[in-house]
């Protein structure tokens, strides 16, 4: 039985439940994959301010009243990959990895994103936990990477699923 419901993030307390996720996800996720000054700049009034600017297409995975993990997601953000949907980005909380909240996360997002053919995400280089979990949902390399700034220099690179994942 599964010991967690998700929902499209509604109420003020989801906001500010999928902000500490943001939040937390990042501080346990890239310690060590991004500047350290940028993690620190990054805090938990900046991730409200995100979660309060964009509340679209968000769902919350909550435990009780608790926010344990969110996926954003919609259709892909430039005419690079026309007729493509987008995971904008999904977090979980550490203490549920391996709980199968992400997959749960991922499946619903899915079901919104079912007119797409196939999906693309974007994941840090380095982030190994990440690149395995989109792996083990179908997603692959497509050979794109793009430079971003988090304070040094990084490099993400983009996977596709198409939607019979």
């Amino acid at each position: 039985m599964q010991y967690f419901t998700i929902s499209p993030m509604k109420t003020e307390e989801e906001i500010n439940g999928k902000a500490y996720v943001h939040y937390q996800s990042w501080q346990e996720t890239y310690a060590g994959l991004v500047d350290a000054a940028y993690l620190n700049k990054l805090t938990l009034e900046t991730c409200r301010e995100i979660a309060h600017r964009w509340p679209d297409n968000i769902l919350v995975a909550k435990a009780g009243e608790n926010v344990i993990g969110f996926v954003a997601y919609g259709a892909y953000r430039d005419q690079t990959l026309p007729k493509c949907g987008e995971i904008y980005a999904i977090y979980v909380l550490r203490e549920y990895h391996g709980k199968q909240v992400g997959y749960a996360l991922m499946n619903a997002a899915f079901e919104r994103l079912s007119d797409y053919a196939q999906i693309a995400v974007w994941v840090l280089k380095g982030n190994e936990r990440a690149i395995r979990f989109y792996e083990r949902y179908g997603f692959h390399f497509d050979g794109t990477e793009q430079q971003i700034c988090l304070g040094t220099p990084n490099t993400e690179c983009r996977m596709i699923c198409h939607h019979v994942c």
